[in-house]
């Protein structure tokens, strides 16, 4: 295992406190909990040599243990409420992860289980673009359509009346003249050791994005659970119909 000689640590968030879905993390999709689709990822990429799931709530812990990540710990308090950050919550999983298993970590790759349809080569080619780049940090991100970047944003004066986000903005009608923006799809993080233990960094510095071409589905609202499952049953007919020879 590990990745061109680095050792590499994956860890699947999952708190027990959403607020959105409650107990999100344990909702199904295509029959398989979120947890269980994060862990499937992990089980197909040989090169990870560990991986943790983070949690506060046992019965997500027991459900992580059951699809083969490794409970260490239960996540404490201060990394588990709404406002915590994913900063300290990872290196809090990278510490503890490095004393459990008694070795030093070189990469680690965040897994969000609100992502259920990720596919283990957008992983690997996200630790890959890391690696041979050189870079600090690397995220996936998607393209943003074109009526939800700034130039097509409006705002509400006080009488009602809508303006453009940007002064700019009218000039643009056509999606075609705007350039090119992109936002974090969730599908995967992957950071050095030095930037996010020493640095405190993910995404502020020197983070190389890697673009998914594809449309990607990040459940926060119960509709977003509902398109995932519609989303899985698509692809696994398409499977069926045009199986890989």
């Amino acid at each position: 295992m590990a990745w061109q000689g680095l050792n590499v640590l994956a860890v699947v968030p999952a708190r027990g406190g959403s607020k959105g879905i409650p107990r999100k993390n344990l909702c199904k999709v295509g029959g398989k909990s979120l947890i269980a689709h994060a862990a499937q990822t992990v089980n197909a990429l040989e090169w990870i040599d560990h991986a943790i799931l983070s949690t506060d709530d046992e019965e997500m812990a027991e459900e992580g243990r059951v699809h083969g990540l490794d409970v260490p710990f239960l996540r404490p308090a201060e990394f588990s409420s709404d406002q915590a950050m994913a900063l300290g919550m990872w290196q809090h999983a990278w510490l503890q992860g490095e004393a459990y298993y008694h070795c030093r970590f070189d990469l680690s790759i965040l897994l969000q289980p609100t992502t259920p349809l990720r596919k283990p080569e957008e992983v690997e080619r996200t630790i890959r673009t890391l690696v041979e780049g050189s870079h600090h940090a690397a995220a996936t991100v998607s393209r943003v359509p074109g009526h939800y970047t700034p130039h097509k944003i409006l705002t509400l004066d006080p009488a009602g009346c809508v303006n453009f986000y940007l002064e700019e903005g009218a000039q643009h009608s056509s999606r075609q003249t705007i350039p090119p923006y992109y936002s974090r799809n969730g599908l995967c993080y992957a950071v050095t050791r030095e930037t996010l233990l020493t640095s405190g960094h993910i995404v502020e510095e020197d983070c190389v994005g890697v673009v998914i071409d594809r449309p990607i589905i990040n459940i926060d609202e119960p509709f977003e659970l509902d398109l995932a499952n519609v989303m899985f049953a698509r692809e696994q007919d398409a499977q069926a119909e045009h199986p890989a020879r």
